[in-house]
């Protein structure tokens, strides 16, 4: 009954979903009754503690934010508190970590940036306030590593927005809604642009906006210090790939040299030489992520030590592609497949390496893998924490 429930609610609160990047399938119920539980009653160290915040969707029982502590050396986990606020669908969180921005991803003039301070010694949000996108469903946020800039992608709306940040986090209104024009080759899924990630060159000189819906990665210069037109268009203004590809999320490498794109439709990770002088990205190579056609492609990260490259895919063979990483010449070469539970839309990497998280939505948990730092392979400690729609996964330091 309950997942009865979720369709209709879904195919009313989030209707397009069935064209984006949220469209769920059947899933056993394997949800808590309630979401407050503590989620491990085993000792948890809080020297070896981080902060886990999850966004989720709220068709379901999901209700907004969710605060758990997590010990990055047992890889058990607590509740400690929840936020409401309408599907934050991805977040993100300032480099000082005092502040956090989440999207709720709607299709109407309720789309809004959200903003938060974020109390270490109690795991609390604090709901800042709230300024509309003005472009539907933003599906990504970033904040620059200044902290006084905020920037949504909107995916229905084929838009970007950027948003001043006030001393206190909170935000200013829209500055820039910048739009974007044409349409790709998948007549169904690329009609029109659909930004789908936007993201920071490793200098904070560039930021780069993949757009789904034209096989772009459309480039801007940043200018920090502007009041009004903070984003300048590139020179190019932007690098194209593929027809059909879709493209979806990009990561840098940890030296600052490679970058990486996965392609939603295509299901191909592009690797880029990235010239950072110039902000220009040079393809490399192109590698199936997805080998069974399911353009579901979806996230992209990579181990903090450089070695290995991460990707989800979606729909069909739920899963994550490893691939491992020449650091002479950043190009990939496939290592092994990690099944996971349905729709892993997200995951995260602990910062000593040592796990990876998995936001899989329809099976409402997040899994607990175990990394093999030699091989780039995965292990599940089924230490799972059981939440309704979990999408988004980002760790803040615990003290």
């Amino acid at each position: 009954m309950k997942i009865m429930r979720k369709y209709i609610l879904l195919s009313t609160a989030i209707a397009f979903s069935l064209l984006s990047c949220n469209n769920k399938k059947s899933a056993s119920d394997n949800s808590t009754e309630n979401q407050t539980d503590v989620i491990n009653m085993e000792s948890i160290s809080d020297e070896n503690s981080m902060y886990l915040l999850v966004g989720t969707y709220t068709a379901g029982e999901s209700e907004g934010i969710y605060v758990y502590q997590f010990d990055t050396v047992s890889g058990y986990s607590q509740y400690k508190s929840m936020v409401k606020v309408a599907n934050p669908s991805y977040l993100t969180v300032s480099k000082d970590e005092k502040f956090v921005y989440a999207v709720t991803e709607t299709g109407d003039n309720t789309a809004a940036a959200n903003a938060y301070s974020f109390d270490k010694a109690k795991g609390e949000l604090k709901h800042l306030n709230t300024e509309p996108t003005k472009g539907a469903d933003p599906c990504y946020i970033s904040v620059d590593a200044t902290g006084r800039h905020v920037v949504t992608a909107n995916y229905s709306g084929g838009n970007l927005s950027v948003f001043g940040v006030k001393e206190d986090g909170s935000l200013n209104a829209a500055s820039q809604v910048i739009s974007f024009s044409g349409k790709g080759a998948d007549p169904e899924r690329q009609a029109k642009p659909h930004i789908h990630c936007v993201m920071f060159s490793p200098d904070g000189k560039h930021l780069f906006a993949d757009d789904l819906g034209t096989d772009k990665i459309h480039k801007f210069d940043v200018n920090p210090n502007a009041t009004r037109d903070y984003l300048k268009q590139g020179t190019p203004p932007s690098f194209k790939v593929a027809d059909a590809s879709g493209p979806r999320h990009l990561a840098f490498h940890p030296n600052g040299k490679y970058a990486y794109l996965i392609n939603e439709l295509s299901g191909a990770v592009i690797a880029f030489n990235y010239d950072g002088i110039k902000g220009d990205l040079t393809q490399i190579q192109s590698i199936q992520a997805d080998t069974l056609d399911a353009k579901g492609s979806a996230d992209i990260h990579i181990s903090p030590d450089g070695k290995f490259l991460y990707a989800s895919n979606r729909l069909k063979g739920d899963g994550l592609a490893i691939f491992s990483i020449n650091q002479a010449d950043g190009k990939l070469t496939k290592a092994g497949y990690q099944e996971t539970g349905i729709h892993p839309r997200n995951f995260v990497i602990t910062p000593n390496g040592k796990y990876l998280l998995v936001a899989s939505r329809d099976s409402d948990i997040i899994q607990i893998f175990l990394r093999n730092e030699n091989t780039g392979l995965l292990e599940d400690t089924f230490k799972d924490i059981k939440l309704d729609m979990p999408v988004c996964l980002k760790f803040v330091s615990f003290k």
